[in-house]
């Protein structure tokens, strides 16, 4: 079995920098010399290693040093999933699975690799999109190679004060809380919202960053990580108390007279679903009653929504960089002083119990 791509290794460098170091993990002999042949194509990057099982990724990953990995969630021995638990215990590099298929059971296993760690998922290019599918592979090596990721400690950490004056008692009990989460997020929604008792009065509304192929193996995986149950957000539709109402693709989700509305996004949206339009359109709906969280990702999303209903009196939470994946979102929401407070992630779901039995938030 080869341990390095084909000949035509590019030179050429990304952003000043030598080409991004990419394993790609395949047991298929065929799709190796296809995924290597793309990959190299890109000047950005450079296969620098292919490995048929997982086993063998651990076993060359301190020897390679790959700066990002390409991963077939189907191996022979320990699958994806097992091989994302080990590399991020042993060697924390950025993971992007590379799925042959978006059926449920597929599906399921993507988003069960992205909650031990990998970073995010793409569809295996083939068929008559296979240019297209190729090239958002690579631009999602590209990408996710940017990604630091460390071993990082869950220890005792005590939530910020508020950042800024606002109101600090919600007037009323919070009917709503809205959660922005993008590169990371599955981890981290299973983490909070696994923590949620299935009979609380209060509804979740979401938006999470990712591809439209996965949406529906996304809300079927959500559905099985805690009591909550995750349904699809539906035009009309009024959000439910114990339900987990995520964005769908395609357009923006918001909340207008307590039921949910679809907005068609402007060409130049850079996130649709947008987590700001659902959060704002929530403090303009609900006021004090609604609480946001923004969690891991890329970007600003969310962030000026966060601080809408902050102004509006409602709770608000930034996850603290200390568990943050990414912590472009929460960065820029603690930056624009929208975060009531500001938690690891293994904090926030005691927090919004805390403030919803409560109904104030203590400096």
């Amino acid at each position: 079995m080869p341990t390095k791509a084909n000949n035509s290794v590019s030179t050429s460098t990304h952003r000043g920098r030598p080409p991004i170091r990419v394993m790609i993990v395949e047991d298929s002999q065929t799709a190796q010399q296809w995924l290597a042949g793309l990959i190299d194509a890109d000047p950005r990057l450079r296969v620098v290693s292919i490995v048929p099982s997982g086993e063998r990724a651990l076993a060359e990953l301190d020897r390679v040093r790959p700066d990002v990995i390409s991963l077939d969630i189907h191996l022979p021995g320990i699958n994806g999933i097992a091989t994302t638990r080990e590399v991020m215990t042993h060697r924390p590099t950025p993971i992007v699975v590379c799925s042959a298929s978006t059926r449920s059971r597929d599906s399921r296993l993507s988003m069960e690799a992205l909650q031990a760690g990998a970073l995010t998922v793409v569809e295996k290019p083939s068929g008559l999109r296979r240019d297209e599918m190729g090239a958002s592979l690579c631009e999602q090596l590209v990408r996710m190679s940017d990604v630091h990721l460390v071993r990082r400690r869950i220890g005792a950490h005590t939530p910020s004060p508020p950042s800024r004056e606002a109101p600090l008692t919600p007037a009323g009990s919070p009917t709503a809380i809205g959660f922005v989460s993008s590169t990371g997020g599955p981890g981290a929604l299973a983490r909070v919202l696994g923590e949620l008792p299935g009979d609380v009065p209060f509804s979740i509304l979401l938006v999470q960053h990712i591809s439209p192929s996965f949406f529906d193996g996304f809300v079927s995986w959500l559905d099985g990580v805690g009591p909550l149950h995750a349904v699809p957000a539906r035009l009309g539709d009024t959000p439910r108390p114990g339900h987990i109402h995520v964005a769908p693709p395609g357009s923006h989700t918001t909340l207008v007279r307590g039921r949910f509305a679809m907005t068609p996004p402007h060409p130049d949206d850079l996130n649709v679903p947008s987590g700001a339009e659902l959060l704002s359109s929530m403090a303009r709906d609900l006021g004090a009653r609604a609480m946001g969280v923004v969690l891991t990702g890329m970007g600003d999303d969310g962030a000026a929504g966060l601080l809408d209903i902050r102004n509006a009196g409602g709770f608000t939470i930034a996850e603290h960089e200390s568990t943050a994946v990414v912590n472009g979102m929460p960065r820029v929401a603690i930056a624009l002083g929208a975060a009531c407070r500001v938690c690891p992630v293994h904090e926030i779901a005691a927090e919004l119990l805390r403030v919803c039995a409560e109904g104030e938030v203590t400096a």
